[in-house]
């Protein structure tokens, strides 16, 4: 805590105080409606959100590794759990995100944050894209009733006044920022169609309605789980998606005020902030998070550039949740889900449809394919991981093609094989038919020039052709070799030419 204090008050920061608190302000007002909605979009408690964006904006605020980014209750993450608590209760909720945390942070601990970076962009629109449709449908809900088990949709008066209701809520959010910027267009949407309700006396349903906000400091406990490898199966697999999904965000949220501030954050820092602060939560009954992207821009846009806003934003959301519940429970549900509504319509990266026509169809197949796991399957993480798997063989077989072999004859007579393109496991293949081993004369030359030797499969087939040709009784010479390839080369000595100052120095990827 000292460090961060002394941190908040060096001067060479050159802190402007009064747009840090401002700013603060702003961020907590953006985050109630959102921590809110997200809660009640997984069947939690709303306290259980608001402790949540309260646990993850002081921890990740003191000992992140991105100073003005905003970290809270984040629907990315929510999404993840939403299965996890119909089936087997808040409890496991707690237990699941502590162990999110945990997962968090051995990725700090060994470095691993950098990795997000390798994420392609066609896999981010799908998951940007899937995560809005997500948002969108689960507002349908709350058009809906339950009686005695059963539920059904509403109908009637109460159907028009939640619709009416949320129509406005969207008009406002829409036009608001229009006028002005100053105050969040989100919190002025909840504020008008809260006293429209409260005025007229208009009869819908409100926060209260789902459950009790009132409450006190965040408490120590400990989730009432099992401590058995059941329960361990049963939320690990959550627990991973949960928390690769969080460092998603998170670090490609990190990766933008990078950009926007001109400055340079720690990944692995900010992992295992995050990863304490989805542990701190799991263990004080909130439902973790990660960094949200829409509350960091409204901080930078208000002016902070160092820990004190988000700071100042996750102490406002605790001073509301100890003196403000009673307000906070007569908030109509119609002007959350108006909210959420819009936040899925700005999630939604409708670029993308501009693009379609410019972008290779792989790429359109890989968003598409990420958009549809996201939707259907509720699973972000895996549908990140397909994603990139399938980004990753298409780049595989683009460049098996770039496989090239030029032939000639030199002075000696040798045949010289010139190859071009990158030598990898996905370009081995075409790479043993260019030679006509049974055709060729007595010695030859594979030069290696113009090409890279990647990883195993290619000094395998390295190997390989120069066994075929051994076989027929031929030699065959390895030019423009590194090191690092020759010393790999089973039978290396007898074939290699080695040219000093031409050889390249580049290292070959090992076998897992």
């Amino acid at each position: 805590m000292k460090i961060a204090l002394s941190q908040y008050l060096s001067t060479n920061q050159n802190i402007n105080y009064k747009n840090e608190i401002l700013a603060g302000l702003t961020v907590a007002m953006t985050m109630i409606p959102e921590s809110l909605s997200f809660a009640i979009l997984a069947g939690l408690s709303p306290l259980v959100g608001l402790y949540g964006a309260f646990i993850m904006g002081i921890v990740t605020a003191i000992f992140g590794g991105r100073p003005a980014m905003v970290s809270g209750g984040a629907g990315a993450t929510v999404i993840t759990l939403i299965a996890l608590n119909a089936t087997y209760g808040d409890q496991y909720i707690f237990a699941a995100v502590a162990l999110a945390g945990v997962f968090q942070i051995l990725v700090g601990v060994f470095k691993l944050g950098r990795f997000v970076r390798l994420i392609p962009q066609p896999v981010m629109y799908g998951f940007l894209n899937g995560l809005a449709v997500v948002i969108f449908m689960s507002q349908l809900e709350q058009f809906k009733s339950t009686t005695n088990g059963v539920s059904s949709w509403i109908s009637g008066t109460p159907l028009f006044t939640m619709l009416g209701l949320t129509i406005l809520t969207v008009l406002v959010v829409f036009v608001f920022p229009k006028i002005t910027k100053l105050i969040p267009a989100s919190l002025v949407a909840i504020m008008v169609v809260f006293v429209l309700v409260l005025g007229f006396n208009i009869d819908t349903k409100t926060v209260g309605d789902i459950a009790s906000i009132k409450g006190a400091l965040p408490s120590f406990h400990i989730p009432y789980v099992p401590f058995n490898l059941e329960t361990l199966k049963i939320i690990l697999p959550y627990s991973i998606i949960m928390g690769s999904v969080g460092l998603i965000e998170t670090l490609l949220t990190l990766t933008l005020v990078d950009e926007v501030t001109n400055s340079k954050g720690s990944s692995n820092k900010e992992c295992l902030a995050q990863g304490a602060a989805n542990i701190t939560n799991g263990f004080f009954g909130g439902m973790g998070g990660c960094a949200m992207i829409a509350q960091t821009f409204v901080n930078l846009d208000a002016g902070s550039r160092s820990r004190i806003g988000p700071a100042i934003g996750a102490i406002t959301i605790l001073i509301i949740i100890l003196i403000g519940a009673p307000v906070i429970e007569k908030i109509p549900m119609a002007a959350l889900v108006g909210v959420m509504m819009m936040v899925a319509i700005s999630t939604f990266k409708w670029g993308f449809f501009k693009l379609i026509t410019k972008m290779p169809k792989s790429d359109i197949f890989v968003s598409v394919l990420v958009a549809a796991i996201t939707i259907l399957l509720h699973n972000l993480a895996l549908a990140v991981f397909v994603g990139v798997i399938v980004c990753a063989l298409v780049f595989a077989w683009d460049n098996a093609k770039r496989i090239r072999a030029r032939k000639s004859i030199d002075e000696k007579g040798r045949k010289v094989y010139e190859i071009y393109g990158p030598l990898f496991f996905g370009s081995v293949t075409a790479f043993l038919e260019k030679f006509d081993i049974n055709d060729d004369p007595k010695n030859i030359v594979i030069d290696l020039k113009e090409s890279r030797v990647v990883d195993m499969s290619a000094i395998d087939a390295l190997n390989l052709i120069t066994s075929k040709y051994t076989q027929q009784n031929k030699h065959v010479i390895l030019r423009h070799l590194s090191e690092d390839s020759i010393k790999l080369l089973a039978n290396a000595k007898s074939i290699i030419e080695v040219n000093i100052e031409e050889d390249p120095t580049y290292k070959v990827m090992p076998k897992n």
